[in-house]
């Protein structure tokens, strides 16, 4: 297996934690330049009450308290679905060097799907490889809404 699906494989459980905590199942994972991995995270947004508790918020945070700088450039970023506006700004502005998801997302994806911010003249971008364990990932969302919309009664 190759070293970006190991790492996704990673933050799939990272976005099954989510789902086990009735959040949106997203996870991030952050490696550094050697590949070791400084940071994991996934959606808590329901749980804090806190609309910027999105997984890349939560794993950017974390690898820059890890390494003491708010500079990740040379840094790999790993999330099961493609990042929103808020969390592709703050890929831009940590400087992550790489950015590496799963499943594209129609509604809010910022990458490629309903916007590309990184189309736009911006002084950093990262560099981005998209569909790793594209169905797995898409799996995760299909079935945490199917599961979430199912009539109790």
């Amino acid at each position: 297996m190759l070293f970006d699906e190991e790492m996704m494989l990673l933050a799939i459980e990272e976005a099954k934690l989510a789902a086990s905590l009735g959040e949106v199942p997203v996870g991030a994972v952050i490696t550094d330049s050697s590949g070791e991995v400084i940071a994991r995270s996934h959606n808590v947004r329901e749980t804090t009450n806190d609309p910027t508790g999105h997984a890349e918020v939560g794993a950017i945070r974390a690898a820059a308290a890890k390494l003491g700088s708010r500079r990740l450039t040379d840094c790999t970023i790993y999330v099961t679905l493609e990042p929103c506006p808020m969390c592709a700004g703050a890929i831009m502005n940590a400087g992550l060097k790489r950015l590496v998801y799963g499943a594209f997302d129609d509604n809010m994806g910022a990458c490629a799907s309903a916007v590309c911010l990184f189309e736009h003249k911006l002084p950093f971008k990262p560099l981005v490889r998209s569909r790793v364990l594209e169905k797995e990932c898409g799996a995760l969302m299909t079935d945490f809404f199917r599961e979430l919309r199912k009539d109790p009664g």
